[in-house]
């Protein structure tokens, strides 16, 4: 218990304080580094829990393709930072608004979890044991009976987020060589197909 104990104090101090750095760092390469970092601490805590797969999918998923494309966009983008800190006076209205409503939203969850822990078991999935059923399964077996609508709904704003961004960044451009099937069908050799005649010593 005390080895466990030192483990969750380790990962679970790691993740705060790499969260911490994320949002503190000037360099937002060194943010994304951060934001592996915390990643990967919260794979370590999900093992502890014994849900190994939602540990390997935060680390395939958000450390081996988010993360790592957030890190090379911002490596190859040109993006002038000097520029965009001189507004940030401008947005923190805003932003301090967004914050107070996520901590409120934070302080009542953990408020009904303290005064009433009995309202908070009641919403909350009965899981069997794992040697009866593995969290894969248990996980399979809730996201496609009860939460099946949900996920459908998920997939179909992701389906419409990817052909928006298509949509919206696809250009056709003038004087650009396309492949026309149709065309290339209809071809026949008399206009496929030119001869010339060229005299001896020149050129065309």
């Amino acid at each position: 218990m005390i080895l466990s104990a030192l483990f969750f104090y380790l990962f679970a101090g790691v993740t705060v304080a790499s969260a911490f750095m994320v949002i503190a760092s000037r360099n937002p390469v060194h943010s994304v580094l951060f934001l592996i970092l915390a990643f990967v601490n919260s794979a370590g805590l999900f093992v502890m829990l014994g849900a190994e797969y939602l540990a390997l999918l935060l680390i395939v998923v958000y450390v081996g393709a988010v993360a790592v494309l957030f890190l090379f966009v911002v490596m190859m983008l040109d993006v002038d930072f000097v520029e965009l800190r001189q507004g940030f006076l401008q947005y923190m209205p805003v932003g301090a608004m967004v914050g107070i409503v996520l901590l409120i939203e934070l302080v009542l969850g953990l408020g009904a979890w303290v005064i009433s822990p009995e309202l908070v078991g009641h919403t909350a999935e009965p899981m069997p044991a794992l040697e009866a059923m593995s969290n894969v399964s248990v996980i399979g077996s809730v996201l496609y009976t009860k939460y099946v609508f949900f996920f459908q709904v998920a997939g179909l704003i992701l389906l419409v987020a990817m052909i928006g961004a298509i949509v919206l960044t696809l250009r056709h451009k003038e004087f650009v060589k396309r492949q026309d099937i149709s065309a290339q069908v209809a071809r026949t050799p008399a206009t496929s197909i030119e001869i010339r005649k060229v005299e001896s010593g020149k050129g065309l």
